[in-house]
């Protein structure tokens, strides 16, 4: 089973939130982006493909909401989405050598919601505290049967990215779902990156859910944030 690749979209957001503040920088038109608010946004909605099944969801309110899998997680005031630039980004790298289209390439995975304390690239002393909710196609992975399964991948990755193991994958139950967690923490100079993800496996997808803080609280309240079978009905 290859499931190398299932941790791929949360790595361009890790990167960016590695990035020394020296270092950084905001690229052009980031800062006036459509997407820096999280008051009403709707997240693009893919047309064709693995895709066409796929319930990409919407904030308003500063709620991110997905009815198709049943889930809510409250995006803390004032903070900056960035859902649209990471499939875009995603989908130019799906490109093979051959020029085939993005938007076939990226057929396995969306990102579902990409949101951040502060700009990526902003410059500033403290972790950019993150929330990063990825859906792929379950079938791109054959023999993937248990979401505990996927931390196989998400545990060699994050050690490549210099991340240490701080609790292995663990089930705990949240709201109407079972879910497998993972932490994770990481040194960025005088500071530590927390990091917790925690799997699911609905409707033929794998849904992760990535929170990134400087402390074990912030990532908890982060986690808190997320809720299952409020106020959205799971279509099958």
């Amino acid at each position: 089973m290859n499931l190398r690749r299932g941790f791929a979209l949360l790595i361009p957001v890790v990167a960016l939130l590695l990035v020394p503040p020296s270092e950084a920088q905001v690229s052009p038109g980031q800062a006036t982006s459509s997407s820096s608010s999280s008051s009403a946004q709707h997240v693009r909605k893919p047309t064709s493909g693995a895709d066409s099944r796929l319930d990409t969801g919407s904030v308003s309110n500063g709620v991110y909401r997905n009815r198709g899998f049943g889930f809510t997680c409250k995006i803390p005031e004032a903070w900056v989405l960035r859902t649209e630039e990471m499939n875009a980004q995603e989908d130019e790298e799906a490109k093979t050598d051959t020029g085939k289209l993005a938007a076939d390439a990226g057929k396995a995975g969306r990102v579902l919601l990409a949101a951040f304390s502060r700009p990526p690239q902003a410059r500033a002393e403290d972790v950019n505290s993150s929330i990063l909710i990825a859906a792929e196609n379950a079938a791109a992975y054959p023999g993937l049967k248990e979401a505990a399964q996927y931390f196989g991948p998400v545990t060699e990755i994050a050690q490549a990215q210099g991340f240490e193991v701080v609790n292995e994958p663990y089930e705990f139950v949240l709201g109407t779902k079972t879910v497998v967690r993972g932490d994770f923490q990481k040194a960025v100079g005088t500071r530590m990156m927390r990091q917790s993800t925690l799997v699911v496996l609905a409707r033929g997808y794998v849904l992760s859910f990535t929170f990134i803080g400087g402390t074990d609280d912030k990532v908890e309240e982060l986690v808190q944030e997320l809720s299952f079978g409020t106020g959205a009905k799971t279509t099958r």
